[in-house]
């Protein structure tokens, strides 16, 4: 009897499109791993296949700081797609509770600066209605 093991990878982050173009990225608070940061980055750039315009609201409440390799890998994206976010994306707004994860976001942003217009809320409410007031601008 030949039994394959097989591995369920553990999401780094939940991506909510059901009330597109407002689009919800909740980090689950699992540690990053290549597989998982990696399938989070394929699936922000699978959100702007459409070509149209969006919000996104990324809820780091319960956040895992992620890896200084995984950090730069989140700044090369940024720059990669620079010319894609500015085009669709109307502006992103971050649900940071946690002193830690403010400094990796200033990190990532020393390293490659937002290219859209953005905004650290300290919870879900008030970054939820600056997303839509940017939908409706």
């Amino acid at each position: 009897m030949n039994i394959k093991s097989s591995r369920v990878m553990a999401s780094y982050t939940n991506i909510d499109a059901s009330r597109f173009p407002l689009v919800t990225i909740i980090f689950t608070g699992v540690p990053s791993t290549d597989e998982n940061f990696e399938q989070y980055l394929t699936e922000m750039k699978a959100l702007y296949d459409s070509g149209e315009k969006l919000a996104i609201i990324f809820d780091a409440s319960n956040a895992a700081l992620p890896s200084l390799k995984h950090q730069q890998r989140q700044a090369s994206w940024l720059k990669q797609n620079d010319e894609m976010l500015k085009k669709q994306c109307l502006g992103t707004a971050y649900v940071i509770t946690s002193g830690a994860i403010r400094v990796v976001l200033r990190m990532i942003f020393a390293i490659t600066p937002q290219p859209v217009l953005h905004k650290i809320c300290s919870n879900i409410d008030d970054a939820e209605e600056w997303a839509l007031a940017q939908i409706s601008a």
